[in-house]
């Protein structure tokens, strides 16, 4: 009797978790290296000050998450299919161009962070460590292995271990090297941190790269898949409400705890910081080994969560623009992905860094947002695509606003690209 108490209770435990993993699908996109540079960065250099960017970026992401669920939910079309067919096939292939241009740098970039942290992690252990190529090259047969069983949900729930396994890591970091309440309550009020004129550097192009890294359009392009493969509809707006919800606060937790581990110990000792790896050497004289070790394996789990819709990206864009359905068993897809996967060794074989590829990258993610927000402004107030389901003039206020604000973003964007050119 016992045996079978316990087995229904796991099975309930397993369909709650499925009702989920959508969200911890778009989790872990979202939370990778660059967004844990990003977030260590802004926490070295301004402390907590920034804390409100995390806030204001959850609260877009989350309406923006939702909205594009929303419109698959009573259309039962994913988004680049709807560009498609309602604006202009151009928007649609703008789309998969600069998505992919950014899944192209994202792949070299992540995969070359994650040799790099665990080549240094291996000279504890062995003299001379072990090569970057190896730790790359096996990262990237373990995801393509999962990604040749084909099934989303078996992406998902493989993605929900390594997420799950990042959030432990970085949260116990957060208690570890928290810093005082006091500065976690004053980075709650929305300020521009005041820096020496000497530096050359202000916070906005900080700032834009929080927003950037956070509210990607990415996220909601996949999402419409992600809720189209859940095959939910309008009757289960609710559950897709609590799905991104989840995910925005997960999201808000995690770069929180990263920013609070860099405002902890390196901005206290004024230590700049210019790449994820280095927090791992810069935090073990401050916090010890065991912290700079949970950093690294949490690094490692976010390079690794945000590799498996890295090189789903393309072929789902495909399938959505020609609305196909999302068959990853495919041989053209199958090659398409093992094309995409090897670009992870491109750094640690060569010892280099991708920069003119990251830089082309960042200036396609910095105009995407605009072009995102006015598509599913313009989608969603069409009354002969949502009938009684277009937006209220409240939501048009707040897709306003977002608008704004991506605008003022991406021109901060487009200057930094400059400025790095």
């Amino acid at each position: 009797m016992s045996g079978h108490s316990e087995t229904s209770l796991m099975s309930r435990f397993s369909k709650g978790i499925a009702l989920f993993l959508p969200g911890i699908f778009l989790l872990g996109f979202n939370i990778g290296t660059g967004s844990v540079t990003t977030m260590a960065k802004a926490g070295a250099e301004y402390g907590m000050t920034l804390l409100w960017t995390i806030i204001a970026s959850c609260l877009c992401t989350f309406f923006l998450i939702n909205l594009y669920g929303r419109y698959t939910l009573i259309t039962g079309e994913t988004a680049l299919l709807a560009f498609r067919k309602h604006i202009h096939p151009a928007v649609g292939i703008y789309f998969i161009i600069a998505l992919t241009m950014g899944v192209v740098g994202s792949v070299m970039g992540v995969m070359g962070i994650v040799a790099e942290i665990c080549y240094e992690w291996s000279k504890t252990v062995f003299a001379e460590g072990i090569s970057p190529v190896y730790f790359a090259a096996f990262f990237i047969s373990l995801v393509y292995f999962i990604f040749w069983k084909g099934k989303t949900q078996f992406f998902e729930r493989s993605l929900a271990v390594v997420v799950a396994l990042m959030a432990a890591c970085f949260v116990i970091n957060f208690f570890i090297l928290m810093p005082s309440p006091i500065a976690i309550v004053k980075g709650l009020i929305p300020s521009i941190p005041e820096v020496s004129e000497n530096t050359g550097k202000g916070p906005l192009l900080v700032i834009a790269s929080m927003v950037g890294t956070t509210v990607f359009s990415g996220l909601f392009i996949m999402r419409t898949t992600l809720v189209k493969e859940a095959g939910w509809t309008i009757k289960d707006y609710s559950q897709q409400k609590k799905d991104a919800l989840v995910s925005v606060i997960l999201m808000f937790v995690i770069s929180a705890s990263i920013m609070a581990a860099a405002a902890g110990t390196l901005y206290v000792e004024g230590i700049q910081l210019t790449k994820a790896s280095q927090m791992i050497s810069l935090l073990e004289p401050f916090a010890g080994a065991f912290a700079a070790s949970i950093f690294a394996l949490g690094l490692v789990a976010a390079g690794v969560s945000s590799q498996f819709p890295n090189i789903l990206m393309l072929p789902w864009l495909l399938c959505d623009y020609c609305g196909e359905s999302r068959d990853m068993t495919l041989p053209k897809f199958r090659i398409m992905v093992f094309f995409i996967s090897l670009l992870g060794l491109v750094v640690p074989i060569f010892d280099a860094r991708p920069i003119s590829v990251m830089i082309l990258s960042q200036a396609f993610n910095a105009v995407i947002l605009p072009v995102t927000v006015g598509c599913i402004f313009y989608l969603s107030n069409k009354k002969t695509i949502m009938g009684d389901y277009k937006n209220n003039w409240i939501t048009n206020i707040a897709l306003g606003a977002i608008f704004i604000f991506s605008l003022f973003t991406a021109l901060i964007g487009v200057k930094g690209v400059i400025l790095m050119l």
